[in-house]
């Protein structure tokens, strides 16, 4: 039997979640369930653990791992279930030599390996072939966050704000490209932080602008979420001026309220969103705008 992946949250996990079979594929793995969590929300946590257990009066022979943010935020957590075999943190689950070791009855593997996801200073491309029936594909370029607003739990799942080189972003929607994929999403958890990181701080914007400029046959550039007060100018000249850039913005808003925006530690106000949409409303009119909304802070 192959590895069976199973998915919670973001569009991130599921990017990490092709790398991560991939890997434990490569290394041999069989008869494997892969349980990728999610710490968003206490429902997210709850969730899959029902479905850890599920699995297991499914496939009651299958060994389960549990990875993803959850996993690494409460791994004792899971640890304590009897259905499942190992814990992995987040920084481990989408390496080959991970799976491997965990392959290696000789090499002692530990029922939890979960590091220290704040000691983590890079981020590596994960090399994902392709998403098997989707035309859309979905590309890493940023993980972690470095702010710490006062609702959100993630940084503590993720880390602190890692980029991967543009080389490397715009090499990977290349071959995305030639196994068949007509649309790449770029995806992250503070995707406008990115490149702070990186030698002479390339912005998003850039970013997308060379992506655009080196990969000619990539039919639509999708940004997943961003915060509007990070846009950059070559951001917004890309959003006005390149077609292939789908005119479609996910904000980060939270909430319309200052009051509750302030006690949120979020960086902007109420006028600072509704500016920025009228401002990038003018500059293409036919983008439409999606956003996060907290109920009850």
């Amino acid at each position: 039997m192959s590895v069976e992946l199973v998915t919670f949250g973001c569009r991130l996990n599921v990017v990490e979640s092709e790398a991560i079979k991939h890997a434990a594929e490569a290394a041999g793995q069989d008869d494997l369930i892969i349980v990728n969590t999610c710490a968003v929300t206490s429902e997210a946590v709850r969730q899959a653990r029902q479905t850890i257990r599920k699995l297991k009066r499914e496939r009651p022979t299958a060994n389960i791992v549990v990875t993803g943010c959850a996993a690494q935020i409460e791994p004792e957590r899971f640890a304590d279930m009897a259905e499942v075999s190992n814990v992995i943190g987040n920084e481990s689950k989408t390496k080959q030599e991970t799976w491997a070791a965990l392959a290696d009855p000789a090499r002692g593997f530990e029922r939890v390996r979960v590091s220290d996801i704040m000691a983590v200073k890079e981020l590596s491309p994960h090399l994902v072939g392709a998403f098997e029936g989707h035309t859309r594909s979905f590309v890493e370029i940023q993980n972690g966050c470095d702010h710490r607003c006062t609702f959100c739990i993630i940084p503590y799942g993720r880390g602190n704000s890692r980029s991967v080189p543009m080389g490397a972003v715009t090499e990977q929607i290349a071959k995305l490209v030639d196994a068949g994929h007509k649309e790449a999403v770029l995806t992250g958890v503070d995707l406008t932080s990115y490149g702070a990181d990186l030698p002479g701080a390339p912005k998003l914007g850039a970013l997308v602008k060379s992506i655009l400029r080196h990969v000619p046959d990539l039919k639509r550039l999708r940004l997943s979420s961003i915060d509007s007060v990070e846009a950059d100018d070559d951001l917004i000249d890309a959003i006005a001026t390149e077609q292939r850039l789908m005119p479609h913005l996910h904000l980060s808003l939270q909430s319309g309220d200052d009051l509750i925006l302030k006690r949120m530690k979020r960086r902007h106000l109420r006028d600072d969103a509704i500016r920025f949409c009228t401002d990038i409303k003018k500059l293409r009119s036919d983008i439409a705008f999606g956003a996060d909304i907290i109920a009850g802070f």
